[in-house]
């Protein structure tokens, strides 16, 4: 559209300055014609007339040469446009350039859907009112300069003319632009004397298309005399590119089945030729396809969009029956419409015909065996199927159903994805005095739903027998654990309980012998025949067995199965407390300074029974005599007490016996001698060494007593 808009003002510029002349001119150098519009036919013959082109150079047309820019089309030397061979289609436009020594001209060719007339040049300068304003009178004709991309050398060569009427003597021509003095530098210059127009070397339309310059008249100073007026050169295009596929190789994908004409994938080539010309007017062929089974055509593809379409009957577009559903195709693009001089590319395009659920998974046998031993757990049987379609695929993984004989939930199946069998499992130990038999109805199915002309039948089903096998079972002690409840220190020998423990094995008669096998204080006996347990030592609640009152002992049921199995139980004794121990003090010695005024000495008390036989403790001081008359007792709380001393007592050791009693039923009562050091103290130091007693700092001794205080 750009090339076309700038040929037509082109056109307009020189009617113009050709108008502004008309009432002096007898010729007109150029084309009589400069556009033509002819009808598109079914088809063009070779070598039939198309137009007739008036081309006048004004001097008898001497070594007159024409080119046209689709080289299906020549001019003969008499001026007429023949086609070379039948076309049946070509691009919407022809540009045609003649040269001869004196001028030279380009026209246009319109190929449209009718027929419009046109005058001749020559008509529309002698058309009365066609002057108009456009009398103004210009000197500088420049009409667009078309040159073929890729001549070939020697160069510089001759393009074409610019010419001026009046240009005063000794003046200049002058271009400039892109392609003159800026880059690419050097592509043209201009005689200028003659304004002939000069290409130095050869030109790549995919480059550059056109060159807009700029052209002037200059004095012999170099001053401009008139102008710039445009100078547009065209790059005429060549069939020098080949197709390209730039998103190549290309992958599809087909449902099998698919009726035919389904559309698989658009593939597109590039062409990087003039898209306005058969140069890059492309066509799609498929020029091998692999592999050439069920059918060597499989597909088709649009010439001239590139769609790729099956073309075999949905029958034939079967994955399974194919040995490989993956086709290859090596698809060509040419260029020149297709015809055998256009230029070629190729790519690969992989069609992958993909599975849909035609085919029901059926089991490979109706029936299948198992035996499993009870009590034990895992796979018990692997379940077969088959199935034609693609591994790859939904349709293809099967999915398991349990749908009758799993009253219990014993069982469970599941998919093994690497072969698609079904594990069946037993997840509930079975029991054979229970059951030694059970049947299950399996069915299966696929993953993804089949199409809806296919259904599952009898053959997705299948029985499972299967078979317990009995073993020999450990007995089994009831309850478990075996809780009862004693109190310490009960006598020797005495009865804890007697322990019953059952054979599962109900339709084996087997006896049963009893054991312990762990009793950490080794305190317990028991019968091996009739499981009665009793005491071989005193059960006391505050030995280091008891944890939290319970003592643990593991008992052991044997029974005389071949070989033997042995059943395990805990026995769990708990331990009443009994007041069988007396409190102590652990506060047994204190030292005191002698100048010390109203002096307590902190005491406290610990009992290893538990409620209700320990605190509150009764705290009392055992008989005095004498002197000793003036130490005093009083109670803090049910855990400590504190004793007075009295004033100035002497630097020695005193031991005081003090009585604590707890609250069991009957109460026991300790008797303890509490030691007091009196020593001698200065501000940093206590001194009892005279006393020969305990050495304790004043800071501690104060410390200690008043942590104990705030208990």
């Amino acid at each position: 559209m750009q090339l076309k808009a700038q040929l037509a003002l082109a056109f307009l510029l020189s009617q113009v300055l050709l108008l502004v002349f008309a009432e002096d001119l007898e010729c007109i150098p150029g084309f009589q014609q400069k556009v033509f519009h002819i009808e598109h036919p079914s088809t063009f013959t070779a070598d039939q007339p198309i137009l007739n082109l008036i081309f006048d150079d004004c001097q008898g047309n001497q070594k007159l040469n024409f080119e046209v820019s689709n080289p299906d089309f020549k001019v003969e030397p008499n001026g007429v446009l023949v086609s070379l061979r039948n076309l049946s289609s070509i691009s919407r436009a022809l540009y045609i350039r003649a040269q001869s020594a004196y001028t030279e001209d380009t026209a246009e060719v319109l190929i449209v859907g009718g027929k419009e007339k046109h005058h001749s040049l020559k008509e529309m300068l002698k058309a009365e009112g066609s002057l108009g304003i456009l009398r103004q009178r210009r000197s500088i004709v420049a009409t667009p300069i078309l040159i073929p991309e890729n001549q070939r050398p020697p160069f510089p060569r001759p393009a074409g003319r610019v010419v001026d009427n009046d240009r005063p003597e000794g003046s200049k021509f002058r271009i400039f632009g892109k392609g003159v003095e800026l880059e690419p530098k050097g592509l043209f210059r201009i005689g200028e004397s003659t304004g002939e127009v000069l290409v130095t070397r050869t030109l790549d339309r995919e480059t550059i298309a056109t060159y807009q310059l700029q052209v002037e008249i200059t004095d012999s100073s170099g001053k401009s005399i008139e102008g710039p007026v445009p100078l547009d050169i065209i790059i005429i295009d060549q069939n020098d590119n080949r197709p390209i596929f730039r998103e190549g190789p290309y992958i599809g994908h087909v449902m099998e089945g698919s009726p035919t004409g389904t559309t698989v994938m658009r593939v597109t080539a590039f062409d990087a030729d003039d898209p306005s010309t058969d140069n890059a007017l492309l066509r799609y062929n498929i020029l091998k396809q692999t592999p050439d089974k069920p059918s060597p055509n499989m597909f088709y593809i649009d010439p001239e969009k590139g769609d790729i379409v099956t073309v075999v009957s949905p029958v034939l577009l079967d994955r399974e029956t194919m040995d490989n559903p993956k086709y290859e195709l090596i698809i060509e693009a040419k260029d020149m419409g297709g015809l055998d001089v256009g230029l070629t590319g190729t790519t690969t395009a992989t069609i992958v015909v993909d599975d849909k659920n035609d085919h029901a998974p059926e089991f490979t046998k109706k029936e299948f065996q198992a035996t499993v031993k009870e009590g034990s757990t895992g796979v018990i049987v692997n379940l077969t199927v088959e199935d034609r379609d693609d591994p790859s695929t939904g349709a293809w993984r099967a999915v398991y159903t349990i749908i009758n004989g799993n009253q219990g939930h014993s069982f469970e199946i599941r998919t093994n994805p690497q072969n698609n069998e079904g594990m069946l499992s037993v997840v509930k130990p079975l029991d054979y005095e229970i059951s030694a038999f059970h049947t299950l109805l399996i069915k299966v199915e696929n993953e993804d739903p089949l199409v809806p002309d296919i259904t599952y039948d009898t053959s997705s089903t299948a029985t499972v027998q299967i078979t317990v096998l009995d073993v020999n079972e450990g007995p089994l002690f009831h309850p478990n654990p075996m809780i009862v409840t004693k109190q310490e220190n009960i006598p020797v020998g005495s009865v804890v309980l007697t322990v019953n423990a059952t054979d599962p094995d109900t339709l084996q008669h087997q006896s049963i012998r009893y054991s312990i096998s762990k009793d950490p204080a080794d305190w317990l006996e028991i019968n091996p025949t009739n499981g009665t347990i009793r005491t071989t030592g005193v059960l006391d609640r505050e030995s280091q067995f008891v944890i939290k009152n319970v003592y643990t002992a593991h008992l052991l049921a044997i029974d005389n199965g071949s070989p033997p199995a042995t059943g395990t139980g805990t026995l769990q004794i708990i331990l009443e407390d009994m007041n069988d121990n007396a409190p102590s003090l652990y506060q047994m010695v204190s030292s005191v300074c002698e100048d010390a005024k109203d002096v307590k000495v902190i005491l406290g008390a610990l009992d290893k029974d538990i409620h209700p036989n320990t605190e509150p403790f009764k705290f009392e001081l055992s008989k005095q005599s004498g002197q000793d008359k003036v130490w005093k007792i009083t109670r803090i709380n049910n855990t400590h007490a504190q004793v007075l001393l009295p004033q100035n007592l002497k630097k020695a050791n005193y031991n005081i016996p003090i009585l604590v009693t707890d609250s069991g039923k009957p109460p026991l009562t300790n008797s303890t001698e509490l030691k007091i050091q009196v020593c001698s103290c200065t501000k940093y130091k206590m001194d009892c060494s005279s006393s020969s007693t305990l050495h304790i700092s004043m800071v501690l001794l104060f410390v200690w007593l008043f942590s104990l205080y705030c208990l």
